[in-house]
Formats: structure tokens, C-alpha cells, sequence
């Protein structure tokens, strides 16, 4: 008895320690890739600049590309830790949350060869002799654009994702309800960042980088607040008791 509540009492701390952690990874390698590889190396409608970015930066491209590998690993395990954390709550939306973000996680990944494939495409392989320079180098463009349609798509889905957390901080107690709004903010911004991108080409190059800082805002501060302060303790003993009452009088009815 006495192991089990040492363990409600160390566990959410734990938990939030390693929550922490895990997004100020995802948001530092997340970033890089973003800002300083995709953004640093590509140039908008310019397929040889591109070409040439990508070459003269080749180890910092595909440094990019495993950052971007490490944001997905971290973005995995923080979901199943927020899963393990919120489902005292409501379990129903907590496993909701965590199949949104699979989802995410899942077109992320698949959208990650586009990203590689530039370098396949430039390295001018035996087998690639058919294609003159310059259509490797417009091919090497079309599936970096493809390669953001696809993030835009692992955006829309995590969208969802948010505001279902951002319920479940709020409805939880044992974190700040601020947060909780914050967060949920951070889903409207990527929901309107892939809304512009695929309805309203257009308006995206208004919005962005605009439309994500929310979402930066929400996922910086939920980080930070995991990592300083962590979770109510108190809060998480009454809320695990509550769900403990909750159980007994289900098994009983």
C-alpha cells in the first residue's frame, strides 16, 4: 500500500520531468529543420539556387533530416506519456488525443521521404542518366513542395490533437487552466496555417509565420511549465482518488 502511494505521489512529477524534456527537443530540432534547412536552403521558384543550396550544404540537409527523425521519436513518446497522464480525466478523449497524434506522427514520417529525395535526385545516379541537370533539379523542388503539402496535412490532424489536450489540462486541475487555453490556441493556429495552405494558397504567405506562433507560444509554455513546476500533486492524488471512486462504483453497479 505504502509503494502505491509513493508512486501516485513521484510518478506525475516524473512524468512531467520527461514531458518537459521530450518538447523542448521536439522544438529545438523541430525548428532547426523547419528555419534553418528547409527554409535556409530553399529557394521559391528556383529550382538550380535550390540545387545548389542543397550540395554546398549536403551534411547540414540531411542533419535536418534526422532532426526531424528526433522531433517524430520525441512527438511519439510525449503522446503516450500525456496519454498515461490525462486518461485519469477522461480516458475516452485522452485515447482520442493520442490516435490524432499517430495519425500526425504516421503522414510526418511517410512525408519524410520527400524530403529525401532530393538528395537521390541530385546525386545523379547511374539509372538517372535519362534526365537532363536541370529536371533533376525541378524534380528535387517539386517534392520539397510536396514535402510542405504533406506537413500541412500532419498539421490539420494535430490541430485536433490540441484542443483535446488543452480540454484535458483544463478540466484536469493539476495544471494550470491557462495552460490549458494556451494550448488550445496552438491547435487553431496549425488549423489555420493547413486551412490557408490548401483552400487559400494565397493567404498563407500573409499568415506565415504568423498563423504558427500560437502554436509555438502554447508548446513553449507547456514546456517549460513541465519542466519547472511540473503538476499538482495534491490536485493528481484527488483526481486519481476520484477516478479510483469512479471505478469501485462501476465494478459494484
Amino acid at each position: 500500500m505504502t509503494t502505491e502511494i509513493k508512486s501516485i505521489e513521484t510518478s506525475p512529477q516524473f512524468y512531467a520531468r520527461i514531458c518537459g524534456v521530450l518538447y523542448l527537443v521536439m522544438i529545438i530540432a523541430g525548428g532547426f529543420a523547419e528555419v534553418f534547412v528547409r527554409e535556409g536552403l530553399t529557394v521559391s521558384r528556383d529550382a538550380a539556387a535550390t540545387a545548389q543550396n542543397i550540395l554546398s550544404s549536403e551534411l547540414m540537409f540531411r542533419f535536418g533530416f534526422v532532426a526531424d527523425l528526433v522531433c517524430l521519436i520525441s512527438g511519439t513518446f510525449l503522446s503516450l506519456i500525456f496519454y498515461v497522464m490525462f486518461k485519469r480525466v477522461n480516458k475516452n478523449l485522452s485515447l482520442l488525443a493520442l490516435i490524432f497524434s499517430i495519425l500526425g506522427s504516421a503522414v510526418m514520417a511517410v512525408n519524410l521521404l520527400n524530403q529525401l529525395a532530393p538528395l537521390l535526385l541530385l546525386h545523379k545516379a547511374v539509372y538517372l542518366k535519362a534526365f537532363t541537370p536541370e529536371q533533376l533539379q525541378t524534380l528535387s523542388l517539386f517534392f520539397l513542395n510536396l514535402q510542405s503539402q504533406g506537413y500541412g496535412i500532419s498539421l490539420l490532424l494535430f490541430a485536433f490533437y490540441f484542443p483535446i489536450i488543452g480540454y484535458l489540462v483544463y478540466k484536469s486541475t493539476f495544471l494550470p487552466r491557462i495552460l490549458g487555453f494556451i494550448y488550445t490556441l496552438a491547435g487553431i493556429g496549425y488549423l489555420s496555417n493547413s486551412l490557408a495552405m490548401f483552400l487559400f494558397p494565397p493567404l498563407l504567405a500573409l499568415l506565415f509565420p504568423y498563423s504558427l506562433l500560437p502554436a509555438f507560444i502554447g508548446e513553449s509554455s507547456m514546456s517549460l511549465w513541465m519542466i519547472v513546476k511540473g503538476v499538482n500533486i495534491q490536485k493528481w492524488r484527488e483526481k486519481a482518488s476520484q477516478k479510483q471512486v469512479a471505478e469501485r462504483g462501476s465494478d459494484h453497479a
